[in-house]
This record gives C-alpha cells, sequence and structure tokens, in this order.
C-alpha cells in the first residue's frame, strides 16, 4: 500500500489520517522487531486486565512507552515493543459469572470445564478490546508478538516455575491467617488490600466473671466474632485489673468460659485495657494465639454468614450480624456504651469488598531469601527507579517481606499441580501421570483414579511475575539451567520498564526476583513510575465518580497526537497530572501549528534569486538555536524527564521557529523566497517533525510523507529516519538572538504605546556593546529603515535599554512630547516608590543577617536595577523638557 497524496488539506483532520497511517504502519511491518547485529532496545508491557477498557492510566503509561520506542527506532536501534494481556484471575472470573447470572446460570451448577469454556469464550469476545484501543493511541508494538498470560507456553512456564520452588524447599502448603475476600471467595495477597479510615463504632461490652459478681469491660468494633472469642488478654503492668489473674470470664449471650491472659501485646490506653482474644479474626489475635496454644474458633464462612460454631444468628450477613447483636447485647444488659470511632478497615483492591482476615489452607512462597537480590539489585543502582524518591518504598517494602500467598480459590488461571491421595497427602507433579508414578512409590496399592488434583490455581501475580522472560522464552520459567533461545539471548535483559508505583512491589519487584533466579540478571535497567491522573479537583478518576473521560472520544475529537502532547506536557514522572481538558486542546492546537507552518513553507513560490542578507542570517541563528534546544533534549531523555523534552521541542517549534524563523524568511506577499533559504528550511522544517514524532507520530507522519512524495520507493516512513544529532554550535550567535527579540518586543510595545503605526519605519540607534551582523533581522522584523551605533545620545528621542547597552529611536514629530513627558514622570515616580521600598529593606541589619544569601542578592539586583531606570528616566525627562522650550 502506498500513500500518495497530492492536495493539502487547508485543516489538519486527524479522524481521516489516523486510521489511515496506522493501516500503512501494519501493512508495511514497521513496528516488527528480529534478532540483528543492531543493539536491540526492549520494552514488555504491563499486560493490562483482559476485563479492561482504555482508561487516562493506560493512555499516559502507554504514551510514554511509545514516546521512548519510536525515539529508540530513529537512533537506530532495533526496537521491540512487546504487547500483552494479563488474564486477571479474580476480575474476570467475577465478570464471567455476572454473565452467566444473567443468563440464568449458576457457576456452583456447571463443572469446572463448563465454567471454563464459558470464561474462554468471554476472553475470545472481549479480551483483545483494549489493545485494539491501544492501536487508536498510535502504540508502535510488534503485534506479531502479542501474549497473553494464559497461553499454553506461558501456562506451562508458571506451572514448571512452581515445580522447580517447590523441589527446592519455597513453597509450601498450611494453614494460615489470609486476607479472605468473600464477593471473590478467595485470599488475596497483603498488596491487594486497600487500607482505608472509616467511621466505626466501638462497642463496649461486659463479661461476667465466673464465681463474681463483677466483670471486665472490653472495646470492640467487631461485636458479631464474639461467639469465637477464646480469651480476654490484660497487660501484666496494667494495676487495674491485677486481681484478675487466673479468673475465667463468660462470653455474653452464649455463656461460655475463656480464661483470662496476661501478655505485654495489650495497650493499656485503648478502650478499657481489655482485649477480646479472636485468632480466627484477627491477624493479631491469631499470633496471640499460637503464643499461647489458643483454640481457633471460625464462625464466618466463605460467604462472609455465621456458620453452625457461632451458634447464634447462623447463615446471617457479617454485617447483619452485628446490627442484630448489638441489639440483643443491649436487651440482655451486656451493652455498655458505644462511642464513635474511625477505624482503619482493609478493602478488596478487585472487589471493593470488606476483606475477613481468615484461617485458611493456603499454598505459599517462601520470600525471606528469594527476594534479597531483587533488593540489591536497586539499593546497588543496577536498576534506577525514576524518581528515586520511590526507593526508599521499596527498601521497606523488600525488608519487611512476607510469605507470598500464591492460591486462590479460584477456576480461572493456572491450576496449582497438586495431586491428593485418599489419606490426605499430596504429590506435586506437572500431569496426572507423573504424580501418579510418584504416588506409586509411596502406596503399592492405588489406582490413578485415586488421584485428585487442587481445586485451587495460582495467584495471577504468579504468571505475570515470569512476562519479561515468558514473552520470549517461556522455556527458561523454571529451567535457569536452559540456555535460551536467540530471542531471549537478544532482548533480554530489557531496558525501560513503564508502570505504576502501586505495582511496585506486586509486580515489579517480584519480575526482578524471576528475573534473577532464572537468568542471573535483573530483567531490566530502569523503571519509569507514572504518577495518577486526576481530575482538577485533585481525585483520582473512576466510573464511579463520573470524572473519567471516554479516551476514544477525546481522540476523536482531539486527534491521537493532541490527546498524546495534552498529557505529556503536564506529567513529570511520578508526580500526579490534575488533568483538564484544556491539555488536550493545548495538544491540539499545537497540532494546528504545526500544519499551519507546513502549509505556509509548501505554497512558497521558490525561485533562484539571490538570498538576502537576513535570511542567512536566521538560518545561522536557527541551526545554532536548534543544535542547543536538541542538546537540552537528549539530556532530558537520558534523565528521564520526557515531560521536559517534550516542552523544549514545543517551544523550539512554536516560540523559535514559528514567532522568529519564518517571519524573518517569509517573502513579502505575492513574492517568490530564493531556492536557497526554501531549501535549508525544509531541511530545518523535516528535522523538526523528526524532534517531534517520538512524541506525535501521526501527524509527523503524515506531513514527511507529503514532503517526500516524489520518492517513489514503498516502505518509507519518518519512524525508519535517524534522528539528528546535537552538533556544535556557536553560543554567542544564540546569545545575540535573545537580545534581538528583547530589542523588537521593546521597539512594538513603543509603537504600541506611542500609537505609532507598524507599517511607519523608524530609526534605531544604539549607544553600547551591540554586534551589528544581526540588523538586517531588526530591520525586517521591527520595520526599521536604520541601525546604527552612535557614541552619545540623541536628543527628543524614546529610549530602552537591554542589558548594557541603550537604544535611541527618534520620534520627531511622530509623538505628543507633553503625554510623553506626563508618562515619563509617572513611570519615575513609580520607580522611586519602588527603590524606596527595596531600600527599607537593605537597610534594615536584620533583614540582611537573617534572610537567605539569594534573597538578599535578589534585592540588591532590585536596587541596582531601579536606580539603573530611574537615572534613564531623569536623563530622558531633561531631555524632552530641553527640546519642549
Amino acid at each position: 500500500m502506498s500513500i500518495v497524496l497530492m492536495n493539502i488539506a487547508a485543516k489538519y483532520n486527524p479522524v481521516e489520517v489516523e486510521d489511515r497511517l496506522y493501516a500503512y504502519w501494519l501493512e508495511n511491518g514497521f513496528f516488527n522487531s528480529d534478532p540483528d547485529e543492531r543493539e536491540p532496545y526492549t520494552i514488555v508491557i504491563p499486560p493490562p486486565n483482559v476485563t479492561g477498557v482504555l482508561h487516562m492510566g493506560h493512555m499516559l503509561n502507554n504514551t510514554i512507552q511509545d514516546v521512548l520506542v519510536r525515539r529508540a527506532r530513529m537512533l537506530g536501534k532495533n526496537a521491540c515493543w512487546v504487547p500483552g494481556t494479563d488474564h486477571a484471575s479474580i476480575a474476570t472470573e467475577a465478570k464471567v459469572v455476572a454473565k452467566l447470572r444473567e443468563q440464568g446460570i449458576s457457576k456452583d451448577k456447571l463443572s469446572r470445564d463448563e465454567f471454563l469454556k464459558h470464561a474462554w469464550e468471554w476472553k475470545e469476545k472481549h479480551g483483545g478490546i483494549i489493545l485494539e484501543q491501544l492501536k487508536k493511541l498510535g502504540a508502535s508494538c510488534d503485534w506479531r508478538r502479542t501474549r497473553f498470560t494464559m497461553d499454553e507456553k506461558l501456562s506451562e512456564a508458571v506451572i514448571d516455575t512452581f515445580l522447580y520452588l517447590y523441589n527446592k524447599g519455597l513453597i509450601y502448603r498450611g494453614v494460615r491467617m489470609v486476607n479472605w475476600d468473600p464477593a471473590s471467595k478467595t485470599a488475596v495477597s497483603d498488596e491487594e488490600v486497600i487500607h482505608k479510615d472509616v467511621n466505626s463504632t466501638l462497642y463496649y461490652l461486659s463479661y461476667p466473671i465466673v464465681g463474681e459478681n463483677t466483670s471486665l469491660t472490653i472495646a470492640t468494633t467487631r461485636p458479631e466474632t464474639i461467639m469465637a472469642d477464646v480469651a480476654i488478654c490484660i497487660n501484666p503492668n496494667d494495676e487495674r485489673y491485677s486481681q484478675m489473674k487466673g479468673k475465667k470470664a463468660l462470653i455474653p449471650l452464649i455463656n461460655k468460659e475463656i480464661p483470662v491472659i496476661f501478655d505485654e501485646y495489650v495497650s493499656m490506653d485503648f478502650g478499657t485495657g481489655c482485649l477480646k482474644v479472636t485468632p480466627a479474626h484477627d491477624i493479631n489475635d491469631y499470633t496471640l494465639g499460637i503464643k499461647y496454644k489458643l483454640p481457633v474458633i471460625d464462625i464466618i464462612d466463605n460467604d462472609g454468614r455465621l456458620n453452625e460454631k457461632a451458634q447464634i444468628l447462623v447463615g446471617e450477613d457479617r454485617f447483619d450480624a452485628r446490627r442484630k447483636i448489638v441489639k440483643m447485647l443491649d436487651a440482655a444488659g451486656f451493652l455498655v456504651k458505644t462511642e464513635d470511632y474511625k477505624s482503619s478497615v482493609g478493602f478488596s483492591e478487585r472487589t471493593d469488598a470488606v476483606i475477613e482476615p481468615k484461617l485458611s489452607m493456603q499454598w505459599f512462597l517462601k520470600m525471606e531469601e528469594i527476594s534479597k537480590p531483587a533488593l540489591n539489585y536497586v539499593l546497588d543502582g543496577d536498576i534506577k527507579l525514576i524518581p528515586d524518591k520511590f526507593k526508599n518504598t521499596y527498601k521497606y517494602w523488600m525488608e519487611n517481606v512476607r510469605d507470598w500467598c500464591i492460591s486462590r480459590q479460584l477456576w480461572w488461571g493456572q491450576r496449582i499441580p497438586a495431586w491428593y491421595l485418599p489419606d490426605g497427602n499430596f504429590v506435586v507433579a506437572k500431569t496426572v501421570d507423573e504424580a501418579f508414578t510418584l504416588a506409586q512409590k509411596k502406596y503399592k496399592n492405588i489406582n490413578i483414579s485415586d488421584l485428585h488434583q487442587d481445586e485451587d490455581v495460582v495467584d495471577t501475580w504468579f504468571s505475570s511475575w515470569l512476562w519479561s522472560l515468558s514473552v520470549f522464552d517461556p522455556s527458561v520459567c523454571g529451567h535457569p539451567e536452559n540456555k535460551g533461545n536467540a530471542d531471549l539471548n537478544y532482548y533480554y535483559p530489557t531496558n525501560d520498564l513503564v508502570t505504576a508505583p502501586e505495582i511496585l512491589f506486586f509486580w515489579v519487584a517480584r519480575m526482578i526476583i524471576a528475573g534473577h533466579e532464572f537468568r542471573g540478571k535483573a530483567p531490566f535497567s530502569n523503571v519509569y513510575l507514572t504518577g495518577i491522573v486526576r481530575d482538577k479537583e485533585g481525585r483520582k478518576m473512576s466510573k464511579s465518580l463520573g470524572n473519567s473521560p471516554d479516551l476514544l472520544e477525546l481522540i476523536k475529537q482531539y486527534g491521537a497526537d493532541g490527546v498524546r502532547i495534552g498529557m505529556l506536557l503536564c506529567s513529570a514522572a511520578g508526580n500526579d497530572i490534575l488533568y483538564d481538558n484544556s491539555q488536550v486542546e493545548q495538544g491540539r492546537n499545537f497540532c494546528n501549528k504545526i500544519w499551519n507552518a507546513f502549509r505556509l513553507i509548501k505554497y512558497w513560490n521558490a525561485e533562484q534569486i539571490p538570498q538576502p542578507d537576513y535570511a542567512s542570517k536566521a538560518i545561522e541563528w536557527f541551526n545554532a538555536k536548534f543544535n542547543k534546544t536538541l542538546k537540552d533534549i537528549y539530556d532530558n531523555f537520558d534523565k528521564y524527564r520526557i515531560s521536559e523534552a517534550l516542552m523544549d521541542a514545543y517551544k523550539l517549534f512554536w516560540d523559535d521557529f514559528c514567532a522568529y524563523y519564518l517571519e524573518i524568511i517569509k517573502p513579502a506577499y505575492g513574492s517568490p523566497v530564493d531556492k536557497s533559504t526554501y531549501d535549508e528550511t525544509l531541511k530545518i522544517f523535516e528535522n523538526l517533525l523528526k524532534i517531534l514524532h517520538p512524541f506525535m507520530p501521526f501527524i509527523t507522519e503524515e506531513i514527511w510523507l507529503i514532503l517526500n512524495n516524489d520518492r517513489k520507493e514503498e516502505g518509507k516512513t519518518i519512524m525508519l529516519t535517524l534522528q539528528p544529532k546535537p552538533c556544535d554550535f556557536d553560543e554567542k550567535i544564540v546569545e545575540i538572538f535573545e537580545q534581538i527579540k528583547e530589542i523588537i518586543i521593546n521597539v512594538r510595545a513603543l509603537r504600541q504605546n506611542k500609537n505609532i503605526s507598524p507599517k511607519q519605519s523608524l530609526e534605531l540607534f544604539v549607544k553600547g556593546n551591540f554586534d551589528l551582523s544581526f540588523a538586517s533581522i531588526l530591520m525586517k522584523l521591527a520595520n526599521l529603515s536604520k541601525v546604527e551605533k552612535i557614541e552619545t545620545d540623541i536628543e527628543n528621542a524614546s529610549t530602552f535599554r537591554v542589558r548594557t547597552n541603550e537604544y535611541y529611536i527618534p520620534l520627531g514629530n511622530k509623538i505628543n512630547i507633553d503625554e510623553e513627558l506626563n508618562k515619563l514622570e509617572n513611570e519615575l515616580e513609580y520607580a522611586k516608590g519602588f527603590l524606596s521600598v527595596v531600600n527599607k529593606k537593605l537597610n534594615n541589619d536584620k533583614f540582611v543577617n537573617s534572610a537567605p544569601s539569594n534573597v538578599v542578592e535578589s534585592e540588591r539586583k532590585k536596587q541596582s536595577d531601579a536606580e539603573s531606570k530611574i537615572k534613564i528616566l531623569e536623563e530622558n525627562i531633561a531631555r524632552l523638557q530641553a527640546n519642549n522650550m
């Protein structure tokens, strides 16, 4: 497919351009990467959930990845961006269950295979939506390499990893206190629990002491769990309860005896100083229970309802039970009082259900030893976190790591390769046949039908932690002895990972662990951590708040480039972004600016005529400015200051190229431009497009293709051209032009203040050390008929100062002298008042001695500038007064 564009549209239309260009890119395989002799540059996409649709966080994250990948291509590297999706056990199973419910089907009525058939159908229908949406954004992934965490080979890698770690003694099965999500009916890891401060109630309950006419009062937020109490604990240093040693108390309503025990764990200043110990439903109580060998009574089932062990309110939801038991306790005289209380409550990240601490038989991965190399990679600087403020957070997490609960009570995912025998023992093997072989070594009279595989699946993160390896060669996962295929040996380790801080431990740290375990290398060198996209009021964007825009609609309205630019301009690494539509409007306006500049240049008529001096000087200046800015852009990219790099390019195009360069060289209406200037301008413009392409791929490609339409070869694209590299430049030329800008601004301000038409030419005289080699540019942009140096003042002239030079514009009868005198006298009065304020500060010894040195220095500069301005104003006033006599 070739691109042939004859007419240049008056307005840039992203809707028409973007789909056409993306199809062109795909058809020509411009995003594809295969190992060769070039230096590789690799990014693996943080795989979005198959349940997901594109939101602002995805947009920011993937735009940054695309910028890095496209720039690497244009630096001559073999850039490979691997896309894919995550099977997201909890979220996907919930979606499938909901869909079945709408069809009148209950998961409980289906076999595992029947349910998985429905799940795969759902995945095939909905699972690729987000990847298609990323294409709308311009994502330049090698789509041939798209992976899914439940692809056959990737699932096999997960099972092999489980077997490897189990055989290494790092995976074990045991009863532990876990975070139970009653909505999804599965355990979740500590990192998947979001703690929120909620308004709660503290209930003060009376526990009668056995054999005495006294009682102990305890304070609890969970009265529905009192039936699971096994002790009351008091701090041994609390003299209020010293007489309670050896006593027993009765649980209200069920009159069950429990001992009073003593341990310094109990805080004497919380509540009454007496703690109800409920090991089955509180992690801290569980630890206390182990210490004192207390029984465990679990009264809440997997649905969050009270079970038979509760004795009362059986079958009630835990929160309904709380409301009912409070009334029962009050009626029976056990409720002493209540207090409002703010408590930290854990919620499931996936379902937002309140987490239930629950004892459960689960599979765990020992983390203490296996995680140490992952900490060292970051502390030693082998992996850089950007920004580095997250280094301490990472260090804290890794130094306080707990064993990872890797089992989930779900069907969608990789099934745990453990096979149970009739007596409850188990063997761990890849297949039932291998499990049967192992079982036969322990039991002689056993049939393969006696084996039953574990119903649980592994945690989704247990598959995605292999992502940087498994997308290239799944066979090395669980097999560190494997040398790996050509892809893995070429692309691994990858270069950069762009992700969110909230999964720094969930995913990033675990990927480092897996990478070290199976390849002996960190999986990447840099981790760029994006901020959270919030609305302009600072709220996190969410569907429930209705403050998250539809990204596809934004792209339709503002264009993908406009949306990309709008977000990137305000997205420093690690900092939250306050989103407003004005940002993407700015992005769209920039696209229009580029298009209009292109049309302006393209429709000039170039002829073989002499090159004006102002044009040659403009080219000399802009090339120096270009290389200075390019050096800054490269430096910002090296430091991952992507927003700053974009702003450099943005200002270079808008402020320098459009506002000055084009205005200097622009021929008079109907006149031609000399061919030398025209050709050089096209080169400059093409280099600007190359610098902008990683940020805004569509419009830069469209213009580049039009500019290069005379090249007849197929498969041409800006993305495979090389980015310009910074060259040496004359800093003096850049500095001279900055002065010229200030002079032009002052001349234009003088015209406006004195109502002098821009069409009326003026003369400019300069007293001081000014390089006149760029005078022709001044004459054109400021409409000056003359620019000369002088040694003495000029009478009856308006003056201004730029740096150390004074500039004079004779006005003759162009101004009203009385009005000018009045204006200058007002300026003088203001300047003297300003100087008086500054002098008061500097005459104050306390200020001079206590203020920071840079503040004092700033005030002294203000003093010096004000004194210089007053002197010039007084001289100008005296000159005008003399001429007015």
